[in-house]
């Protein structure tokens, strides 16, 4: 079904599931935020897409994710710091005409394809396994001590742990495409294994170096 739907043309990729921190300061943005917080929290939506070579719209058919308002902290001078969470999955289809500053566009909504093979419970375990290594080793890097909360079920699994990995644009893009979630888990977890390896041995040494001079860290 076709939905109209408020537009962010962003290079950057929003996954289902995952939290996702925006800094407002462009005025149509502003009105933006100001037109979503006057409606219920359900309706609070708009479309992350990547924008296009030609114009700030891509073409038909680019894949984005809806993003839900959370919450806003305003500045004084109207700029404003807004946590999003990432929803469904849609297509590009079309510009829609709107009084709105900014874009709106027409979009089908998107979910993953039936799976002839669905992930084990092994895999998705090793998955969920791996994954809490990789984020709680980035936490450690960015002196954050936050608890790990990772889902539990493949298709949502897969996503969140995409929106910690330090890909480039094209290759995430590439991954919120795929339709499948035994083939999100398949990639996932031939990747992995290299990345946490990397990222706990930055981790380590990066808390070693912050215990330079304050006694010796384990």
């Amino acid at each position: 079904m076709t939905t109209p739907l408020a537009l962010f043309p962003l290079r950057l990729v929003l996954f289902p599931h995952a939290l996702l921190p925006l800094h407002i300061f462009e005025p149509r943005y502003r009105e933006l935020l100001a037109d979503l917080s006057g409606l219920p929290a359900e309706r609070r939506l708009f479309g992350i897409l990547p924008p296009g070579e030609v114009s700030e719209l891509p073409e038909p058919g680019v894949v984005g994710c809806a993003a839900r308002l959370r919450g806003a902290q305003r500045l004084p001078d109207g700029r404003a710091n807004v946590v999003v969470s990432g929803e469904r999955r849609f297509a590009f289809r079309a510009a829609a005409p709107a009084a709105t500053p900014y874009h709106q566009g027409l979009v089908d909504w998107l979910d993953d394809e039936p799976d002839v093979q669905v992930p084990s419970e092994a895999e998705t375990a090793l998955l969920h396994h791996l994954g809490e290594r990789y984020v709680r080793a980035q936490h450690a890097l960015q002196d954050r001590a936050i608890e790990v909360d990772l889902p539990r079920e493949a298709p949502a699994l897969s996503f969140a742990i995409a929106a910690f990995l330090e890909w480039d644009f094209e290759a995430l893009q590439h991954f919120l495409e795929i339709r499948s979630a035994s083939v999100r888990v398949t990639r996932l977890l031939a990747a992995l294994p290299p990345l946490v390896a990397s990222v706990e041995a930055r981790a380590l040494t990066h808390t070693r170096a912050q215990g330079n001079g304050h006694g010796s860290v384990a």
